[in-house]
Order: C-alpha cells, then sequence, then structure tokens
C-alpha cells in the first residue's frame, strides 16, 4: 500500500475561513513536533508581534476618535442657542408686504438691517422691547427685492446671524384695498366703512369674511358689495354718538380671485362723534340743524333750481375743502349756458361722488337764500369770497364733521343712488343685508 507523501514539495491542505478574532489567540505551545523546512521567501510573523500591530493600530484609531469628539464637543458649547427666523423664505417671490419680520428664540435680537436690493435704501424698523421680533415702519412696497441681515445673543453673549435675500408679491399678483375712515379719526354718526379694490373680487366671500367691523355700542355690522371692487359696512341704523367702531383687515394671503392675494394685516379703529343730522327742505329753501336729536339752528339755503333740482335722499358729508375749484364741465355741462367755473368756491363739502356739494356761496345775491333754488344741484349757503366773516357757510363748515349726514327732501328729482359717495343709508336693512357675501 502506497504510503502518504510527506515531503514539503506537496501543497498543504486549504485553511478554513476563520472568524478573525482567532488572530488574537494566544502562541501555541511547542509540543515537540518536528518542524518543517520553510519554502523559499515564506517568512512567519511571530504571534506576538501581531498583537502588538493590531494594539497599536487599536490605540491609535481610539486616539483620533476621542479628538474628534472633543472638537465636535468644543463646536457646540460655543454655538449660539439663540435661532432667529425671518418671516420671508430666502429666495421667495411673493413674500408679504405687510407681515414681513424678524423673530427669534433663545435670545435677543441686537441688530436687524432691511434693505431694498437695487436701490440699497435701508427700509425702517424697530426691535420690540423685550429683543424678541424687529417689524418694518412702513409697508413694503409690492414687487420690489429686499435683503434682510438679523444678529442676535443669547444669555452667554454667543451671537447668531441669520440673512435672507426676497421679492415682494408684485402689483398683477396682488389686490389692495384702500378705506375710510382713517385710523385715529373722529367721524359722524353716518360715517360707513368703505373699501375700494384695485382689483375686481371674484372671491367675495373669502375676502368679505377677513375684513370685521364691530363697535363698542353692540351694533350689528354687515358687509355689503356694490359691484366687484367696492365693499361698505354699515348698522341698521346710524351708528351710536361717542362709540368706538374697530376694524379688523386680515387680508394678507387671502385669494381674492385667479391669480390674485390680499397684501393688508392691520387694524383700524375711529371714533363717532356727537350725533348731527341736518335736513334740507327744498320747499321751504332752510335747513335745520340737529344736534343729538334737538334742533341747533335753522339756516337758509340755495338748492338746485328747477332746471338741476338736488337729489333727494340721506347724504354723508365725505370731504370737506376750505377751499375749491368747480368747473361745470367735469360733471356733465357743456354748453355755454350751463357751465360754470368758480375757482375758489369757499367752505365746500362733498356729499356725492359725481358731484354734489354743500358749500359756501359769494356770487349770488343774498337775497335768494331761504327764497330760491338757483344752484346746479348743490345745496348753497351764504358767503364771503375768501370765506371771511361770519357767515351761514363759515359756521355750518365749522361745525360739520366727515360723516355727517344732510338729508334732502322735497326736491323734484330722485333719490340719490346708494353707491353714488357714501349713501348706503338710502337702502333698506334688507337690501343691505341680500348684498352681503359672507
Amino acid at each position: 500500500m502506497e504510503q502518504p507523501v510527506t515531503t514539503l514539495d506537496k501543497p498543504a491542505p486549504a485553511r478554513s475561513q476563520e472568524s478573525p478574532h482567532l488572530l488574537l489567540q494566544a502562541p501555541q505551545v511547542d509540543s515537540g513536533t518536528p518542524k518543517c523546512r520553510r519554502g523559499p521567501g515564506v517568512r512567519r510573523v511571530p504571534a506576538v508581534t501581531a498583537l502588538v500591530a493590531l494594539a497599536l493600530v487599536a490605540l491609535s484609531a481610539c486616539g483620533d476618535d476621542g479628538d474628534a469628539d472633543a472638537g465636535a464637543k468644543a463646536a457646540v458649547a460655543k454655538a449660539s442657542v439663540a435661532k432667529i427666523k425671518v418671516s420671508a423664505k430666502d429666495g421667495a417671490t411673493n413674500a408679504s408686504i405687510s407681515g414681513t419680520g424678524v423673530t427669534v428664540s433663545g435670545g435677543k435680537l441686537t441688530g436687524v438691517k432691511l434693505t431694498e436690493a437695487n436701490s440699497g435704501k435701508e427700509v425702517a424698523g424697530a426691535i420690540s422691547s423685550d429683543g424678541s421680533s424687529w417689524k418694518p415702519g412702513v409697508q413694503l412696497e409690492r414687487g420690489t427685492k429686499y435683503r434682510i441681515a438679523a444678529k442676535a445673543k443669547d444669555s452667554k453673549g454667543r451671537t447668531a446671524t441669520e440673512n435672507s435675500s426676497f421679492t415682494t408679491v408684485s402689483n398683477a399678483n396682488s389686490f389692495i384695498g384702500s378705506y375710510t375712515p382713517d385710523d385715529g379719526k373722529t367721524v359722524g354718526v353716518g360715517m360707513p366703512v368703505s373699501f375700494n379694490f384695485d382689483k375686481a373680487i371674484t372671491n367675495k366671500k373669502d375676502v368679505q369674511s377677513h375684513i370685521t367691523v364691530t363697535s363698542s355700542s353692540g351694533q350689528k355690522v354687515v358687509g355689503h358689495w356694490f359691484g366687484s371692487q367696492r365693499l361698505d359696512f354699515r348698522p341698521e341704523d346710524y351708528w351710536k354718538a361717542g362709540s368706538k367702531v374697530t376694524m379688523k383687515i386680515d387680508l394678507d394671503g387671502v385669494k381674492g380671485g385667479q391669480g390674485i392675494s390680499g397684501v393688508q394685516s392691520k387694524t383700524v379703529s375711529f371714533t363717532i362723534g356727537r350725533s348731527q343730522v341736518s335736513t334740507v327742505d327744498m320747499n321751504t329753501q332752510q335747513m335745520t340743524v340737529k344736534r343729538d336729536g334737538k334742533t341747533y339752528k335753522t339756516i337758509p339755503i340755495s338748492g338746485g333750481s328747477p332746471d338741476h333740482q338736488t337729489y333727494n335722499g340721506q347724504m354723508v358729508i365725505s370731504e370737506k375743502f376750505e377751499q375749491t375749484k368747480m368747473d361745470g364741465s367735469t360733471v356733465g355741462f357743456t354748453s355755454e349756458a350751463e357751465t360754470y367755473k368758480i375757482p375758489d368756491v369757499p367752505h365746500a363739502m362733498r356729499l356725492s361722488t359725481s358731484g354734489t356739494f354743500i358749500h359756501g356761496n359769494y356770487w349770488s345775491s343774498s337775497s335768494v337764500f331761504g327764497q330760491a333754488g338757483t344752484s346746479h344741484g348743490c345745496i348753497a349757503l351764504r358767503d364771503q369770497k375768501g370765506g371771511g366773516g361770519d357767515t351761514p357757510g363759515k359756521w355750518f363748515f365749522g361745525e360739520s364733521l366727515v360723516g355727517d349726514v344732510v338729508v334732502v327732501k322735497n326736491a323734484n328729482d330722485k333719490t340719490i343712488k346708494p353707491d353714488n359717495g357714501l349713501n348706503g343709508w338710502n337702502m333698506s336693512w334688507s337690501e343691505w343685508q341680500a348684498g352681503s357675501a359672507a
């Protein structure tokens, strides 16, 4: 029987795969087994040497991780816990013009700078007393690019910064409403809240629901749409004298129609003054002024002529001018016999959009007042050129507020339309409510 070959020329059997941890086993004790001669180029690394090398590698790796952890911990220790938030995201192209601002948590703002990107003009603003927020002092322009840089510190004095560049919503993609009365005004009992939007509103319900008008008197206030661009608010009866009316506008981001959103967000308050309602009787050419329900004064007037009657109805004073120019051609009087140009009409107060005023008159004979209608539809009171002297025109102007009511009766003309001026009082309450979209 053939004996097994034991020569070194025969290759050794293939070794099985062993787990890496076996490399760390201690060297075996020599059992006296004959040592075989190694083949050329083969060198055995003593097990102890391998163990030492592995240990050194392990120690080196541990040392690197320790340094990295220490560095990370140091970086964290130096970082500020103040977190700054700019309302307009960096790169935004439809940022709000009224809601832009900066807030901070975990610290206090130390400085905020907002500038127009193209001109470099700085926009004034103020940090709140507690250092937690900043707001611009004015409403931003639509369709304008801005840059903002904010700084803050936490309680340990560590600094945080935040920068943002954004563009406000464009004119084409936004709508805005001009309104009356202005904040802080004192007005008469007939003054409605009136909005005129710069674009047609198709989403009337949402727009109206984001404008709330309340009164300290507790009167119910309802909105009414005149077409697609005008929205007025009023109670069923005139405002209560001395009450305070608050209008909250929350239109920022509200969809007004296809491709347009609101940009306004503010609260406006105004005060209702004493009650003054003046009644003009065209039959007698007299005006009776009532203050808080009691007759205050009776003044002779000259209303519209038989050919140019004054409107009947309740009319609200919407503007007051110490002196103004009146040109008949601007309100439809074009013939030489009808037209007029008076450059210095004194004490004029507007009653309608179409050109009805109650005003002083110095060019007519004093004998016509209280006797005959001679105007082109206005209500004239005796006055002096330049507005001086003690005259009925000057007296009534001084005693009147924007929002006071002038009622005309017994004129041979129709009742003024509710949307011709601030004259929604000529509509019944049921009709008014029917025009609400909310």
